[in-house]
């Protein structure tokens, strides 16, 4: 007999002046479909899986199906020999299926090592929590806005714990470290390095009903790596707290009803990555610029999404009309582009077996 499961993880954006801090599940899926056959032990696949992969970034190079090189069984197993299971339970077959796009600013990434997380707690029978699969995944994705939004569901607020010199020196652990070797490495038999408890801390905030988030998806890749290489090592304070003065106000913005546009625009406003980025995305200025409540109605706010080049704006009506002149921007700018109309996806990470 076979056990199946399925594991479904939400895309998330950023608030822009929330970088790093808060972020959004949106209804855009990952999905794992898990088999288990425990009625032959016998298995000739690499680490008892095998994987099969549908949607977004299909036949590219970025996907590899190996068990020892993919990303979510790479995390799957980190947490398995965490507790002395080293490998996936015999005739493990998994079905990947993604709608979120890879390298857009969406949290594709965030989105595969939470699913990564989930895996290993379901086939290994491990009973995590929520709260410590974010240890987990705190582990390999050192940003807590993305996991937290993709595991928790709805509009999240995150920091990160400052732990004890003994447990900041295993949370800041090398990735290479961490996971399992590429090409799976050589299994010493020993455990890696085990979270300590609470590296991060999450809170969810109210959104009304009436928001819906209109994203933008530009037909090229800017990875989060280039991305924050544009950014500076020391901001000012001036900018520090523009930000910190418009997290604040966004928090409860987005939670009234009805929304309040003025409000919500400016609070969506950033000095700390979006006016560094510009330079990466043709056309994120003139979108930035022009592109306001006064002009199109229904508007709320705009920003860029996690690293870009995705643009998010959020709306209560007129979604179409805003999606096309976004998209005219970027069209001179040569640039084409995608858009699909998003609801917040409030659940968060969930498993049906």
């Amino acid at each position: 007999m076979g056990e199946l499961s399925a594991l479904h993880m939400q895309d998330m954006a950023d608030t822009s002046p929330g970088f790093d801090v808060a972020g959004i599940a949106l209804t855009r899926f990952l999905e794992l479909q898990v088999e288990i056959n425990r009625s032959n032990s016998a298995s000739k696949a690499p680490l008892n899986c095998t994987i099969t992969y549908q949607g977004e970034g299909q036949g590219s190079y970025e996907i590899d199906l190996a068990p020892d090189r993919n990303l979510l069984t790479r995390v799957a197993l980190y947490v398995l020999r965490c507790h002395d299971q080293h490998e996936f339970p015999s005739q493990t077959s998994i079905l990947v299926k993604n709608d979120i796009p890879l390298g857009r600013g969406l949290g594709s990434s965030g989105a595969a090592v939470v699913a990564g997380i989930m895996l290993g707690n379901e086939v290994g029978n491990l009973g995590l929590s929520k709260d410590r699969m974010l240890d987990f995944c705190l582990m390999i994705e050192r940003h807590p806005d993305n996991v937290a939004a993709a595991l928790y569901g709805g509009f999240v607020g995150t920091y990160l714990s400052d732990l004890d010199p003994e447990d900041m020196a295993r949370k800041e652990i090398p990735l290479s470290e961490v996971l399992p070797a590429p090409a799976g490495g050589i299994d010493t038999g020993l455990r890696p390095p085990i979270p300590p408890l609470g590296i991060g801390r999450y809170m969810k905030f109210p959104w009304s009903p009436a928001i819906k988030a209109i994203v933008i998806i530009p037909d090229f890749e800017v990875s989060t790596a280039k991305a924050r290489e544009v950014l500076p090592t020391h901001y000012a304070r001036a900018d520090a707290v523009f930000n910190m003065q418009r997290i604040a106000i966004l928090t409860h913005a987005l939670g009234q009803f009805p929304p309040n546009p003025d409000l919500i625009y400016s609070a969506m406003q950033d000095a700390i990555h979006q006016p560094y980025r510009k330079e990466l995305i043709p056309g994120l200025a003139e979108i930035l610029q022009s592109v306001k409540p006064k002009t199109h109605l229904g508007l709320l706010g705009i920003c860029l999404s996690g690293a870009g080049p995705t643009i998010l704006a959020l709306a209560t009506e007129n979604f179409h009309h805003i999606a096309r002149e976004i998209i005219s921007k970027f069209e001179e700018a040569e640039v084409k582009c995608r858009w699909s109309l998003l609801e917040l996806a409030e659940e968060g990470a969930t498993v049906e077996r």
